[in-house]
């Protein structure tokens, strides 16, 4: 049974004879950062410095049945434009991607940053109400010099051998 446009149904009728392509996102992502960070180096620099100027120097000094792409290189002019058309498209998909996981990385962040300040308040609340509490709570020394003054006021010395106990 063939489809139908139908007023019930939402959205539009695709075109059936465009082909429909499925890529993972992650592994061209994966791909274009690869592509954009191999681009970013001093091999890749290198190496492209060094085909343009053979390039340039054999269409110069070439006979010229021989040389390929006479002047004004525009077959070499062609080829550098469509290597910029492709990798500008991959080192922005490349940046967003890594922006991407900075965001997520920030965000993480604030979160670990959020729940360590929340434990150090509380560590912090607790502290404090260990130090109020160990006001309350009695010493050595304190109990040594309630009972140093209990005996004095009995009249022994808290030192005597001769004191005795019930």
């Amino acid at each position: 049974m063939a489809r139908q446009n139908r007023l019930d149904t939402p959205g539009r009728r695709r075109n059936e004879w465009l082909p429909r392509m499925r890529m993972d996102q992650d592994t061209f992502g994966s791909f274009a950062e690869s592509f954009a960070r191999w681009m970013g180096t001093a091999h890749f620099l290198i190496w492209m410095t060094i085909i343009i100027v053979a390039w340039v120097l054999w269409n110069v000094f070439a006979p010229q049945a021989l040389a390929p792409d006479p002047f004004p290189f525009l077959f070499l002019t062609l080829a550098l434009s469509l290597q910029a058309s492709y990798a500008a498209p991959l080192i922005l998909l490349a940046q967003n991607r890594q922006e991407a996981r900075d965001r997520v990385s920030l965000e993480h962040d604030r979160e670990v940053a959020a729940q360590s300040r929340a434990d150090m308040d509380f560590l912090a609340r607790e502290i404090a109400s260990l130090r109020m509490r160990m006001n309350d709570v009695a010493t050595r020394d304190f109990i040594r010099s309630e009972l140093r003054d209990l005996l004095d006021e009995l009249g022994r010395d808290p030192e005597d051998p001769k004191v005795r106990t019930n």
